[in-house]
């Protein structure tokens, strides 16, 4: 047979046709599981409801947590009760809630059709999260960013139901802007809207609707906001990265979620100032980047949005980074086989990769696609692949034989870096516990007395060592924004293997 100048091409395509048949699910149904992936997703989604501040519902399931924060926002005569303390100390800070909204919305958006009974839950971590940014974000022109003084909370080991230290209320504002937290709640506010769109028009349109306000809030006043408040929120969320990111992720949330073709010329005329193909590969909280081009590649991909096909480039450039083999391989991984991006809460780079993963190769999937790095072909099947190795090692396929799970697997940390979860219930001592009393407990080597099930922590470090220590919070720390983007890689892999 003569093959014709373009035979490369369709090698290409015949390795795509030949993997295709099981690009769909490449986890067929009677494969062996090596976890119970719906039993992990159900306690990924519960952690949520041990973060939860304000007056707690009726069906509260992690019983141990009370009523906390009454009295956000009385200091500046708004009401701020609700939302999410981040992670272990009792501070709420706007900016990683905003991003854990945005992600929680995400897992939602992509894989919620096959949570089956978890949706429900999942729509309820969501809704905690946005009727508290709706309150944040009900003056105009105005966000109230930051409940608690982080430095005096930090200085106090104590429940959150027994908060005396200063719920000081920080905001941004047109003479003290804040564009990357702006930004990123006008984010979160379009993606819930999308979740809500079916089973609560009404609302959904309410979050559509502060959302764009919000984001013409961020767009028109620029200016980091760990500038004009960087005592309170640096170096806790400070903003390393700029804004830009902040901008481009807004802009493609509320394209998505509006279909406003203004929203698509502002991508096209700003994308590239705003860092469209920049080479940072990691994904979180503070850098949105990597993930603005996942999401406004499905526009390419799926949508056939032919403006945005540079997007598709962007997203792979991302891929190879982290396929080993590939010419612009750059990705660091444990011995254990551990993504490692950094000391300090690595796990969070884990779940957001796995979760950017799974989503991406459902766009390649749908849209007949595979990533072409300079010669190697990596299927969706690939892709998932890695995704999958990246959860189970975080559920206890790793040189430790430890789930990064709490409550998850026979054995997980026990001594994580949380207040709520290390001292005494209110349940089990109805008395207070003073700010400074607690330490005596945080520095103990007792296990926690309270299952905060399904936190994930920051995780090993780079040699897949894992002291489990209370006072390590870099590793021992659990967040919202590790928690968010698993959601949606345990859902996906709980349908695959036909567990939900």
């Amino acid at each position: 047979m003569v093959y014709s100048s373009s035979s490369s091409t369709l090698v290409i395509l015949l390795v795509f046709l030949l993997s295709s048949i099981c690009n769909a699910n490449p986890f067929r149904r009677h494969d062996f599981a090596p976890h119970n992936y719906r039993d992990a997703l159900t306690k990924s989604i519960m952690f949520f409801e041990g973060q939860r501040s304000g007056k707690l519902p009726h069906n509260q399931r992690m019983t141990w947590r009370k009523d906390s924060g009454l009295s956000d926002g009385s200091e500046m005569h708004v009401d701020l009760v609700g939302g999410y303390y981040d992670a272990g100390d009792n501070v709420k800070f706007g900016f990683p809630m905003a991003f854990t909204t945005t992600m929680l919305s995400w897992s939602v958006i992509e894989f919620g059709g096959v949570m089956k009974g978890e949706l429900q839950n999942a729509k309820q971590a969501i809704r905690w999260a946005t009727d508290y940014l709706l309150k944040a974000t009900s003056h105009p022109d105005t966000i109230y960013v930051q409940v608690g003084d982080a430095t005096k909370d930090h200085a106090c080991w104590e429940r959150p139901e027994d908060m005396d230290t200063p719920r000081s209320v920080f905001k941004i504002d047109k003479n003290s802007p804040g564009t990357e937290v702006a930004a990123e709640t006008a984010a979160a506010l379009a993606a819930a809207s999308l979740v809500f769109r079916k089973s609560d028009p009404t609302y959904s349109k309410l979050l559509a609707t502060r959302a764009i306000r919000v984001f013409e809030f961020a767009d028109k006043y620029r200016g980091p906001y760990s500038n004009g408040l960087k005592p309170y929120v640096c170096p806790y969320y400070c903003d390393y990265s700029g804004y830009q990111d902040e901008l481009l992720w807004g802009a493609a949330w509320l394209h998505k979620a509006t279909k406003n073709p203004t929203y698509l010329s502002y991508i096209q005329a700003n994308g590239q100032i705003l860092g469209a193909d920049e080479s940072d590969n990691t994904f979180g909280w503070d850098n949105k980047h990597v993930g603005a081009r996942i999401l406004l590649s499905k526009a390419f991909l799926v949508q056939n949005v032919q403006p945005l096909h540079d997007y598709k480039s962007h997203a792979d450039n991302f891929i190879c980074s982290l396929i080993p083999g590939t010419p612009s391989f750059t990705a660091q991984f444990t011995p254990g086989g551990l993504l490692f991006k950094m000391d300090d809460s690595n796990m969070q780079y884990v779940t957001s990769t796995s979760f950017l993963l799974v989503t991406y190769a459902k766009y390649l999937t749908s849209s007949h696609k595979v990533v072409n790095c300079g010669g190697s072909i990596i299927t969706p099947k690939k892709l998932r692949t890695f995704a999958k190795k990246q959860v189970d090692y975080l559920l206890g396929d790793n040189p430790l034989k430890m789930s990064f799970m709490v409550g998850y697997g026979p054995r997980y940390p026990m001594r994580i870096h949380h207040r709520g979860s290390s001292l005494p219930s209110v349940n089990v001592h109805p008395s207070k516990i003073q700010c400074s009393s607690g330490f005596s407990i945080m520095n103990s080597q007792s296990p926690n007395p309270n299952i905060l099930v399904g936190a994930v922590v920051g995780g090993p470090d780079q040699n897949d060592r894992f002291p489990d220590q209370r006072s390590d919070y870099t590793q021992s720390e659990p967040a919202t924004y590790i928690n968010a983007p698993l959601v949606g890689a345990l859902a996906y892999l709980a349908h695959s293997f036909g567990q939900l």
